[in-house]
C-alpha cells in the first residue's frame, strides 16, 4: 500500500518507521526540530499549538486553522502544514501578520503568540468577512487583553494578499490515489467500499475522524490504538446535500463545512455550532464523529434529537436506519454492532409551522463544556401545541429525550400556565448528577428555565433581541 505522503512547508515527506499516533506537534518539535509551535494545554483548547492545513479540493488550496496537539501524524496523507516558521519571507522579512503583531504590541509574553500568528494568517487566506472573535476564540492568551491582538488581526486581514501557491497545489494534487494509505497499523482509506470493507475486517479498531476526542486517549491517558481506521480522506463522507428528505449529512463532514448549510435551515443549531469549539475543533470535529461517541455532553445530539433526524450505520454492504435517539443506549455504549459505522445523517427539514430553539449553557460563552443544553421543537396551531420534541445533554448519562415535558405540552393550548406545568413534569424525566460542572440542582432549574425562555421568545419576539447568552 502507498506510503503517507505531504508537505512541511514547500518539502515533502514520506512517513516510514514512525508512530503513526504521534501527534503532529510532537512530531514538529521532537523529529522536525520546528519549536515555534508550542505544547499548552496538549488537549485542543489552548491554541499554542495552531497551525495551518492546506489541501488540495475543488481546484485550489484550501487553508485551515488546526489544532496540532491532538491531530495524529497518520491523517496527514495529501495536506501541506505550515508553522510560525514557514510564512516567513525568502529573505527572513516578517509575514504582514506577524509584523502587524509587532507593529500593534500584539506579543504579550510571546508563549502563545505563534498559535495566533496561524489562526490569523489562516483567516488570512480564506478571505471573506470574518469575525475577529470568531477567528481568535481558540487562541487563549492569559496575559492581559486581547485588544493589541485584536488590533492587529484587523489591520493583517485587511492587509494580507498572499499569491496562490500553485507548486504546493500541484504536489498535493499528485498525493491524491484511490489505494488506502498506510503507516504501521494505521490505515487511512479513499473510498466508502474501502473504508467499509476495513472496518468489517477489523471490528475493533479505533474509527478515527477529526480526533477531538481521540486525540486525548493517547495525549492525557496514554492509551496504545494498535488498530486505527482514518475516515478523513472519504470524500463521500464529507459531503452535505438537500435532498427530498432533509439535509444528508456525511459522517466525516467537518463542523466548519456543515455549519452554514444547517443554520440556514436550522439557525440555533447553528448558532450552537459556532460555540462548538473553536474554529481549530470546528476545522477538524465531525458531527458524525459525536453522534459515534455518544457524549451526554456533545453539543449537535440535542439538536438532532429535537429536530427529528435519522441515522445511518453501514456494514459492509448493507445499510440500516434508525431514529437517532435510539442510537444512545447508556454512558459509553451505542447501538452499533461489530464492523459498523455511522455514515450518514438525515437532517428533515424543520415544518413550516415549527418553532425549533436550541440553548447552550456554559460558563464561558465561547469554547466551553456545556453544563445544559436544550433542544425544542414544537408544531403549533392556532395557540395549541401540536407535537413536540424536546432534549437535553447534561442532564443523564446520554442525550435524551424529555417524553413527559412532551407529552404535558401537546394537545394543549401555549400559555404560561401550559408552561409551569411542563417545568414541573421535567423532574419526572432526568435526576442530573453533580460534577465539576454544575450541581444537579442547578442543572434542573437551568432546564426549567430554558423552557419559561422558550414561552417567551415564541410569545414576545421583541423579548428575543435581548436575551442572550445562547
Amino acid at each position: 500500500m502507498p506510503d503517507i505522503r505531504f508537505l512541511l512547508g514547500s518539502e515533502p515527506r514520506v512517513l516510514r518507521d514512525i508512530d503513526p499516533c504521534m501527534t503532529l506537534l510532537d512530531y514538529l518539535r521532537l523529529e522536525e526540530g520546528l519549536v515555534g509551535t508550542k505544547e499548552g494545554c496538549n488537549e485542543g483548547d489552548c491554541g499554542a499549538c495552531t497551525v495551518v492545513r492546506a489541501r488540495a479540493l475543488d481546484g485550489a488550496l484550501r487553508y485551515e486553522a488546526i489544532n496540532s496537539c491532538i491531530l495524529f501524524i497518520g491523517a496527514l496523507h495529501g495536506c501541506q502544514i505550515l508553522t510560525v516558521e514557514h510564512i516567513a519571507g525568502a529573505d527572513g522579512a516578517l509575514h504582514p501578520v506577524q509584523q502587524a503583531l509587532v507593529d500593534f504590541h500584539g506579543s504579550q509574553c510571546g508563549f502563545c503568540t505563534p498559535g495566533f500568528v496561524m489562526s490569523i494568517y489562516a483567516a488570512t487566506r480564506q478571505g471573506g468577512d470574518l469575525d475577529i472573535d470568531d477567528v481568535l476564540a481558540g487562541n487563549l492568551c492569559r496575559c492581559t487583553g486581547y485588544a493589541p491582538i485584536v488590533r492587529a488581526a484587523e489591520h493583517a486581514l485587511g492587509a494580507c494578499s498572499d499569491e496562490a501557491d500553485t507548486a504546493a497545489f500541484e504536489i498535493l494534487e499528485s498525493y491524491k490515489t484511490d489505494e488506502t494509505v498506510c503507516l504501521g497499523g494505521f490505515h487511512a482509506p479513499a473510498t466508502l467500499d474501502a473504508l467499509a470493507a476495513l472496518i468489517e475486517a477489523h471490528p475493533d479498531a479505533t474509527v478515527v475522524a477529526g480526533a477531538t476526542d481521540v486525540g486525548l486517549w493517547v495525549t492525557k491517558q496514554m492509551r496504545r490504538l494498535e488498530t486505527v481506521i482514518y475516515l478523513g480522506r472519504v470524500t463521500e463522507l464529507a459531503r452535505i446535500h438537500e435532498s427530498a428528505d432533509g439535509l444528508e449529512i456525511g459522517a466525516g463532514l467537518s463542523y466548519s463545512d456543515a455549519m452554514d448549510t444547517i443554520a440556514a435551515h436550522y439557525p440555533d443549531f447553528g448558532e450552537v455550532i459556532r460555540r462548538l469549539g473553536a474554529v481549530q475543533i470546528r476545522n477538524m470535529g465531525t458531527i458524525g464523529g459525536n453522534v459515534a461517541n455518544g457524549s451526554p455532553i456533545g453539543d449537535a445530539l440535542p439538536c438532532l434529537i429535537a429536530a427529528g433526524a435519522t441515522l445511518h450505520l453501514r456494514r459492509g454492504g448493507s445499510v440500516r436506519s434508525l431514529a437517532i435517539e435510539d442510537f444512545f443506549i447508556d454512558y459509553g455504549k451505542q447501538d452499533r454492532r461489530p464492523g459498523e459505522f455511522v455514515e450518514r445523517i438525515t437532517l428533515p427539514y424543520p415544518a413550516p409551522d415549527a418553532w425549533f430553539r436550541a440553548y447552550k449553557i456554559s460558563k464561558r460563552f465561547d469554547q466551553d463544556i456545556s453544563a445544559v443544553l436544550g433542544a425544542f421543537s414544537l408544531t403549533h396551531e392556532d395557540g395549541v401545541i401540536t407535537g413536540a420534541r424536546i432534549a437535553f445533554g447534561g442532564l443523564a448519562t446520554t442525550p435524551k429525550r424529555s417524553p413527559t415535558v412532551e407529552a404535558a405540552l401537546s394537545g394543549e393550548p401555549w400559555t404560561e400556565a401550559t408552561v409551569a406545568r411542563a417545568m414541573d413534569a421535567l423532574e419526572r424525566d432526568f435526576t442530573p448528577i453533580d460534577d465539576l460542572r454544575a450541581s444537579a440542582a442547578y442543572r434542573l432549574r437551568v432546564a426549567k428555565n430554558l423552557l419559561m425562555r422558550l414561552y417567551i421568545e415564541t410569545t414576545d419576539p421583541d423579548q428575543e433581541t435581548r436575551l442572550v447568552g445562547r
